[in-house]
């Protein structure tokens, strides 16, 4: 029998309890479940992982991480699993065997299901942990968002086509 103290208060402390590989995040004390990526996202997160490792490895730009990775953000009070994450060299101290402890540098997540959880509540989360670069793929139509915070808020970049997006950070066009 469970002793009442054992009970998990809080989204965190629940999300503590799942199983490893569980498809679920925080944000703001609230679960967040969602169902396996669909084939046109994969076969998206898989291009653009591959030529952003491709363009750090060799350089010692800094690292590439792809979903399922955990990064904990707002004082480790909320958890997400980007798509894609990038960390500058400079900032790999926040890699830990667990998952990412603070801002990445660079966050890409590719649509397919829940549009609005990505284009609100991350867009939100990213904006207010000063996540620098914010590049949301729509995997129906290849359309991008690619925000740039400026000033802590984030300014959508004009005149993007459609399966192309340049990541400022690393003056790298990648294709998809």
């Amino acid at each position: 029998m469970k002793n009442i103290l054992d009970i998990p208060r809080t989204a965190m402390e629940v999300f503590n309890l799942l199983p490893e590989g569980t498809l679920c995040e925080v944000i703001d004390n609230t679960l967040y479940m969602s169902p396996s990526p669909t084939t046109d996202h994969q076969r998206i997160l898989f291009d653009l992982a591959y030529q952003l490792r491709s363009a750090t490895k060799d350089t010692g730009l800094g690292e590439i991480f792809i979903a399922p990775c955990d990064v904990y953000l707002d004082a480790e009070q909320s958890v997400v699993q980007p798509d894609i994450i990038y960390i500058k060299k400079e900032h790999t101290d926040i890699i830990q065997r667990k998952g990412i402890y603070g801002t990445p540098d660079l966050v890409i997540e590719i649509l397919s299901s829940n549009k609005n959880y990505d284009k609100e509540k991350k867009f939100d989360l990213y904006k207010r942990n000063g996540i620098a670069e914010y590049i949301i793929v729509d995997a129906d139509n290849r359309e991008v968002l690619h925000y740039l915070l400026v000033e802590g808020n984030y300014q959508l970049q004009q005149g993007l086509t459609a399966g192309r997006v340049t990541v400022i950070q690393l003056s790298l066009t990648l294709a998809f």
